[in-house]
């Protein structure tokens, strides 16, 4: 359950936890549940932010602009908060938060333009994972039911059990279970886990079959993307960017925390912090948004 003690400070776990990670490195997590988020409790329409002098760590400056809508906060080490009311008109949550996340990606771009080219590699390495799937699923057709070994190559086939290997190449299927190794790389799926790893990195990918609750994670090398979402018709929505390289601007984390009821607006509160560690300043980030939307 993605509950408001839970949802972010999850989330930030999570990217601590990859970024403790050495050498070359990627990796993608994402997990679903289903669950009804209105027992989570009805979020509030917001017409005029409540922006408190002070909360936990932040201090607010000066008073809310935009006829109550936006108010900026600053914390430790030069950290930025900005809270403010983002109305949905004709677009959906999804597309509004996106522009928050464009607007605060462009602050680190290297951190994205990694985690955007590890993507594309771990795509064109699942097209050749699932291609050469494609033609062992081939060759096991014309193999018999048999137990056999001729050099380097071997089958077996048993009840609930199949392997085939061929010099480094070898495909393993048990119940609820598939294992292919080609050269350097290995896939691994065991129910709804996908693992896809080589030499050069690695990436996981858990996904689950019902629509809900999510939590996906994102790293390479210094970068890491963290990103949750609550299930339901009303907007819970956290997102972290983060990298161990300072922006141009000195920036090492970026993100926002988002509440709103059905048909908005959104209460959004994004982060800038030139330190990598969150520390107080997200916790005190949704605090701010939760007084104002609701748990």
């Amino acid at each position: 359950m993605l509950r408001r003690s839970l949802l972010l400070p999850t989330v930030c776990a999570l990217a601590a936890l990859t970024a403790a990670c050495d050498g070359e490195r990627s990796v993608q997590i994402s997990s679903t549940r289903t669950e009804d988020n209105d027992a989570k409790g009805v979020l509030k329409v917001v017409d005029t932010l409540q922006c408190p002098q002070t909360m936990g760590s932040l201090t607010r400056k000066g008073s809310a602009s935009n006829n109550g809508t936006v108010c900026t906060y600053v914390g430790p080490k030069g950290a930025e908060v900005t809270l403010q009311l983002a109305p949905l008109g004709d677009r959906t949550p999804a597309q509004v938060l996106k522009d928050f996340e464009n607007r605060l990606s462009a602050d680190m771009p290297q951190a994205l333009a990694g985690l955007n080219a590890s993507e594309s590699r771990r795509q064109a390495e699942q097209a050749r994972a699932d291609a050469d799937a494609v033609r062992a699923d081939a060759e096991r057709a014309r193999v018999e039911a048999r137990a056999e070994s001729s050099g380097d190559r071997a089958s077996v086939h048993a009840p609930g059990l199949t392997v085939e290997a061929n010099g480094d190449d070898a495909n393993v299927r048990l119940p609820g279970m598939q294992i292919e190794t080609r050269g350097d790389q290995a896939t691994v799926r065991i129910g709804g886990l996908h693992i896809d790893a080589g030499d050069n990195g690695s990436s996981v990918d858990i996904q689950g079959e019902d629509d809900g609750d999510s939590v996906s994670v994102r790293a390479q090398n210094d970068s890491t993307e963290v990103r949750a979402v609550a299930s339901g018709d009303a907007t819970r929505a956290s997102w972290i960017l983060t990298d161990n390289r300072p922006s141009p601007s000195g920036w090492r984390l970026v993100g926002y925390e988002a509440r709103g009821p059905v048909g908005g607006p959104l209460v959004v509160a994004t982060v800038r912090s030139r330190d990598r560690n969150r520390g107080r300043v997200f916790e005190d980030a949704r605090d701010l948004v939760a007084l104002n939307a609701g748990e």
